[in-house]
């Protein structure tokens, strides 16, 4: 029996060629995002690729009152941070703080690290960062706001705990997620494949 599924390529390639990032500038407040398309992009995420299906991946998912209990960890420990450096910028408490709250759904990025299947680093950051592509695609599908950030809390190794991540774990970053504010959709732009690709065929 061929069970092998059927794509459709045109679609296929017309949502990769169409993804883009849209900014907490490009946001619809407060029009919160359904949980069940969320829940979608989580489960596309787990379908990425992973070697010796370690599936690195780990995600915390902040909406509702989270999304303030996010923002005030991140700006709280910004601020705790600065004045210990001297170095504290208002501006940039408040982005902290605000933010957060314009988007429908934060998603923290981890990548877990199983040290027993003694793989290479980078081959867990790369899986991790597939199922956040599947993410990107699937918000693009459903016409969604979204990008991958890693401004905040991201390197910051005392932050790890928050997010359920220990010492040899890595925090990604963090996924936003809303509504558009407009039905523009941003342009994308790309130079040539053919820069970018050496082919060796003898």
């Amino acid at each position: 029996m061929n069970n092998r599924p059927v794509f459709n390529i045109e679609e296929v390639n017309k949502i990769i060629r169409n993804r883009r990032s849209q900014f907490v500038a490009q946001f619809k407040e407060d029009d919160p995002v359904d949980d069940r398309i969320i829940m979608e992009m989580l489960e596309n995420a787990n379908w990425a690729p992973t070697h010796k299906l370690t599936e690195p991946w780990r995600f915390v998912v902040f909406s509702g009152e989270g999304l303030q209990r996010l923002a005030d960890f991140q700006s709280d420990l910004y601020k705790e941070r600065s004045e210990k450096t001297g170095k504290f910028i208002e501006a940039t408490y408040t982005k902290f703080k605000e933010n957060p709250l314009k988007a429908s759904h934060i998603i923290a990025i981890g990548m877990k690290r199983d040290l027993r299947a003694n793989l290479p680093e980078m081959e867990e950051i790369a899986a991790v960062a597939m199922a956040v592509q599947n993410m990107y695609l699937t918000a693009s599908a459903h016409g969604l706001a979204a990008y991958w950030g890693t401004g905040g809390p991201t390197f910051w190794p005392e932050a790890k705990s928050f997010f359920g991540l220990e010492e040899e774990d890595m925090l990604m970053g963090f996924f936003y997620v809303a509504k558009p504010a407009s039905d523009r959709w941003p342009e994308g732009k790309r130079k040539p494949i053919s820069e970018k690709v050496s082919w060796v065929k003898e």
